[in-house]
């Protein structure tokens, strides 16, 4: 009998954490943050701490405690003992939203990761151009370990990255965990390399969504996962409900129109905020700059994840240009002045490696391309362009100065609060600066709405459903009236 524990994604939205039990094989369905459990406890400056290993985790309920699963070095660290074996034979990771993927930082290096090639993408970009101290998702950094000096006698931290066991799967290609059988599927949703799967042991056939749309650029794609989960005749299935009692939808198409028609009434610069790994999103405001005769501005860490996706179906890199932010000493334009030896002097006389050590490694290659923009550029001729800014870009206002700009918001609404908080905090930025806000609009979700997630189940038609990743599992109820058994999943502590 296959047997099913949640430590996590249930009664809240994300933090999917479920493990899938047969006669000899074990996996776990993601391993991601729970936003609701994480806020509850903590904020920007209070976080768990490193040196407890996984312990401020665990006595937080944001990690399970299930035994063979952890990093050596942070077990070891907090006396606890370590398996030569993992208890579980790998995880799949349906996508690299935090919420699906951020605790992958805590598991052993030896467990095997399943995922898209986009979705590796994604995680490597988050590793290399964050600040996060847990953000080792595909090499572990060993912590807490001593190596001896190559110079000297003694001993110095080790920096020793040990790659993690990143498996690739195809599209639609079956791979093998030991007695299940399992495919994974595309699905359409708010960043590249989104899938669904299916599980097979010979006793069970379980169809897991992960999160996925029908209203993004490519519905097609979940259309085909109902169609292959609906032929595998399905005895389980966990279907997300983020979106369970919602009943509309907004397209990218219709974002697309309406910021066209704004941004055609704008006569300086026009700033949006979208997900910085939502390239849909960068898809649609890459057009509306096209049709608004305008350039859409990007930033170093955007940049840097188009690069990797190079071979996709995404603008190229040379297609947007990338906005150079001050750093340091602020070294990037002739106006700037250091002290050589008791005298000031202009930065252009200046060597530009000097500026160049101001960025981090990863920024460097981007800052000698030829696409590079700065504040100076934005503030001569601010109708020229289409400026992507974040909360933490805000920042950049100060130096633009923009007048008669315009603000377009394209990402979710507040949900929590902090971010409540954040929101007022950017309505203050914008009325500092005197910009026009937008809002109503211009966001298409990354998940169903109810009605399409019904529909989706009713035409799948598993034996059992589980609601999962949603906060109202009992408006799941009303497929008992097609004989589908809905159990509501309970936490497995």
């Amino acid at each position: 009998m296959t047997e099913f524990s949640f430590y996590g994604g249930v009664n809240e939205i994300g933090g999917n954490k479920i493990r899938i039990s047969g006669k000899d094989t074990s996996f776990l369905f993601d391993f991601g943050l729970a936003f609701n459990r994480a806020n509850d406890f903590l904020s920007e400056f209070l976080q768990p701490r490193k040196s407890n290993g996984i312990l401020d985790f665990v006595a937080l309920g944001l990690l399970p405690w299930i035994k063979g699963i952890y990093r050596e070095d942070y077990l070891r660290h907090s006396g606890l003992s370590y398996d030569k074996e993992p208890a579980v034979d790998g995880v799949f990771i349906s996508h690299a939203h935090v919420d699906h993927a951020a605790y992958i930082h805590h598991l052993r290096e030896d467990m095997p990761i399943y995922l898209s090639e986009e979705s590796l993408f994604i995680l490597k970009a988050l590793e290399d151009t964050g600040i996060a101290s847990f953000s080792d998702y595909t090499q572990l950094k060993k912590s807490f370990h001593l190596v001896p000096k190559k110079r000297g006698e003694g001993h110095t931290r080790s920096k020793e990255k040990v790659p993690r066991d990143i498996r690739i799967i195809k599209p639609y290609k079956n791979f093998q965990v030991g007695e299940f059988n399992i495919k994974s599927i595309p699905v359409d949703h708010s960043l590249p390399g989104a899938c669904g799967c299916i599980a097979d042991n010979g006793n069970d056939t379980i169809i897991y969504t992960g999160d996925l749309r029908f209203h993004g650029r490519r519905p097609d794609l979940t259309r085909k996962f109902i169609e292959l989960a609906r032929k595998s005749r399905p005895t389980v299935m966990f279907s997300e409900g983020t979106r369970i009692s919602s009943v509309s939808n907004v397209t990218e198409e219709e974002i697309e129109k309406r910021a066209v028609e704004q941004v055609d009434q704008a006569r300086a610069l026009v700033i949006v905020n979208y997900p910085v790994r939502d390239l849909d999103r960068l898809i649609t405001f890459y057009k509306v700059a096209q049709q608004t005769g305008r350039q859409l501005v990007v930033s170093l860490k955007q940049a840097y994840i188009l690069n990797l996706f190079q071979s996709k179906q995404y603008p190229n890199i040379g297609d947007v240009l990338i906005y150079q932010p001050r750093r340091g000493w602020g070294l990037i334009d002739d106006e700037s002045f250091a002290c050589v030896e008791n005298e000031w002097m202009c930065t252009s006389q200046m060597d530009s490696s000097h500026s160049l050590r101001d960025y981090r490694k990863w920024e460097r290659d981007f800052l000698v391309r030829d696409n590079i923009i700065r504040y100076k550029d934005l503030q001569k001729d601010p109708e020229n362009y289409l400026f992507r800014s974040d909360f933490f870009e805000l920042k950049e206002l100060i130096d633009i100065k923009p007048e008669d700009a315009v603000y377009i918001k394209s990402s979710t609404e507040p949900f929590d609060e902090q971010m409540e908080i954040n929101e007022r905090k950017v309505k203050n930025w914008l009325d500092l600066f005197g910009i026009h806000y937008v809002t109503e609009g211009f966001h298409a979700s990354g998940h169903a709405n109810g009605q399409e997630l019904l529909g989706m189940i009713q035409e799948i038609q598993p034996e059992k459903v589980y609601p999962i990743h949603t906060e109202h599992p009992e408006e799941f109820d009303i497929l008992k009236d097609d004989g589908i058994d809905v159990v509501s999943p309970q936490l497995t502590r």
